[in-house]
């Protein structure tokens, strides 16, 4: 068991170091390709809300009228 741990122990000090190297493997940044994910993830949210606003806004004006309304008679 002292072995295990030990080796264990030993495997997150080398890899801690390696992670606070200074010089490593930097990013370079989103891709063009992510990019253009993500406009148009956004653009499919601005263009689903849109409708959404105005459906809440018309039941608001539903709920809120006071215009009685005259049912027609149908014959």
């Amino acid at each position: 068991m002292k072995t295990v741990f030990a080796i264990v122990l030993s495997l997150l000090i080398t890899a801690a170091q390696a992670l606070a190297s200074v010089g490593g493997s930097e990013g370079e940044g989103v891709g063009l390709l992510a990019m253009f994910f993500i406009a148009f993830s956004s653009l499919i949210v601005i263009f689903q809300l849109v409708p959404g606003i105005r459906l809440f806004l018309g039941m608001l004006k539903g709920l809120f009228s006071s215009a009685e309304k005259i049912p027609v008679d149908v014959k």
